[in-house]
């Protein structure tokens, strides 16, 4: 299906999934910036995950939230740093580190989730339940197409 500029739906479809995603991420960052909590978005994202599952190591880390190593390990230095992540050695594989969130880490997840759930809250403002499932649903649908695909 075209549109009058020549674009085709899924063209058009792809953009609004990229601009939403990056504008999100941006204005999330504005407020943790505001908010001077000393973390960056994908700061966030690891302290998120290490608090779902404390103690991973760094690959295991790097699956779940699709960062590269090189990426990942810049981003746990600087948390590691700041003194929210500690990195301890696997008794299972020397080769390889555990990384759990420190005393001070735990605080800043509880000190970030309320101003995660404002943001959520603003963003999905004017939707429904029933939209934000559809939303939901469609989105782990396309993630899915992708993650499974050869092209």
């Amino acid at each position: 299906m075209q549109t009058n500029l020549g674009l085709n739906k899924l063209e058009i479809s792809g953009f609004v999934i990229e601009r939403t995603s990056k504008r999100m991420k941006q204005r999330f960052q504005e407020l943790l910036k505001s908010k001077e909590v000393g973390v960056t978005v994908d700061q966030w994202i690891v302290l998120q995950v290490l608090s779902q599952f404390n103690g991973l190591s760094q690959f295991e880390i790097g699956q779940k939230i699709y960062k590269d190593a090189p990426t990942l390990t810049r981003i746990l230095d600087l948390l590691d740093k700041k003194g929210m992540i500690e990195r301890n050695p696997n008794s299972d594989d020397r080769r390889r580190l555990i990384i759990s969130l420190t005393p001070f880490g735990k605080q800043k997840v509880k000190e970030i989730i309320p101003l995660t759930k404002l943001f959520r809250k603003t963003a999905w403002q004017g939707l429904s339940d029933e939209e934000i499932s559809k939303m939901e649903s469609v989105l782990n649908k396309v993630f899915s197409n992708i993650q499974n695909s050869i092209i």
